[in-house]
């Protein structure tokens, strides 16, 4: 009989494959009422300070927790893999990315860019309406990168290590950060909780995902080399410690030049550059793709692995 991790591994790879097949879940998308929940309680929480946000936060979370817990505890067996399952591919959302990003760069080589800005904000919170075709390109390229990170092997690792609760519980913290954790005047101190947990859940997440980026550049005709180089010497310079490892790497690895100024609806950033090269076009964004998936692969395989342990989960000690 499977022991209780080998369950979770294979509820993680049954998470795999259902994204593989149909992406998001269409109707009914769990992560949507856990964000209309929060945009509920957020009416009664809100105040203008990092105490209000750490309490909105804690409660949302604490209840993940419970039910994730709940559901773990309370299911054995089969039961538990279609538990660890489900939780898993709500989390997950590599394959809606990728197709976002091909759309994307097929409205970008037929010209439509008033198609292509109005699906920018699918993908990432910039203002697309002063963007060219070179913007949008690098806009999205950036976005695959960090979301290849944040929306499919942060929610693998957390499922391995944590089954139920875990994944819940890291999808609960990045989609407040998403609503909240931004540096706008309304949530620059309410939404402080918020990001700061998300560098942490996804802080050893985006190092996986910068070594995948490395081994798996080769597959794309891209450069293990150029990855390292780049996570090197410019990864630190982003203002956050994680997306500037996937963006450094991707750059990197695709011979791009990443960064510079980036403008938010509510703020102009200027950003530090990433990898050398020239600004990413249309191709590049494909090959960011086709990049994004492999590495969505190789970290399943990673994920299921860590399941893979001894019995019951424990590692197997020899007899003294």
């Amino acid at each position: 009989m499977f022991a209780r991790r080998r369950y979770r591994g294979v509820g993680i790879l049954t998470a795999q494959l259902a994204d593989l097949a149909f992406g998001d879940p269409v109707h009914g998308h769990p992560v949507a009422g856990f964000g209309w929940c929060a945009a509920a309680l957020e009416k009664l929480t809100y105040r203008d300070s990092r105490g209000a946000g750490a309490v909105h936060t804690g409660v949302l979370l604490g209840g993940l927790v419970v039910a994730g817990t709940l559901l773990q505890r309370a299911t054995r067996g089969p039961a538990l893999a279609a538990v660890t399952a489900a939780a898993t591919w709500a989390s997950l959302g590599g394959t809606t990315l990728g197709r976002t990003g091909e759309k994307l760069a097929d409205l970008l080589a037929a010209g439509d860019i008033d198609g292509a800005r109005a699906l920018l904000p699918s993908l990432c919170g910039r203002d697309p309406s002063a963007l060219d075709t070179d913007g949008l390109a690098r806009a999205a390229l950036e976005s695959v990168a960090e979301n290849t990170s944040d929306a499919h092997v942060a929610p693998l690792l957390w499922a391995a290590a944590g089954g139920v609760p875990g994944v819940l519980v890291y999808r609960g913290v990045n989609t407040l950060d998403a609503m909240i954790g931004h540096r706008s005047p309304r949530y620059s101190r309410f939404g402080w909780a918020a990001a700061r947990l998300d560098d942490i859940a996804n802080f050893g997440a985006a190092r996986v995902a910068g070594v995948l980026v490395v081994l798996c550049a080769p597959l794309v005709g891209g450069s293990p080399a150029g990855a390292l180089r780049a996570w090197r010497r410019d990864a630190a310079r982003h203002p956050s410690p994680n997306a500037g490892v996937v963006e450094a790497t991707f750059a990197g690895a695709l011979g791009v030049r990443l960064g510079g100024p980036t403008q938010y609806h509510h703020q102009l950033e200027i950003r530090p550059t990433l990898g050398e090269g020239p600004v990413p076009g249309i191709e590049d964004l494909r090959r960011s793709v086709r990049l994004s998936r492999l590495v969505q692969l190789a970290a399943a395989v990673v994920a299921v692995g860590l399941t893979a342990g001894g019995r019951n989960g424990r590692r197997a000690c020899p007899r003294r």
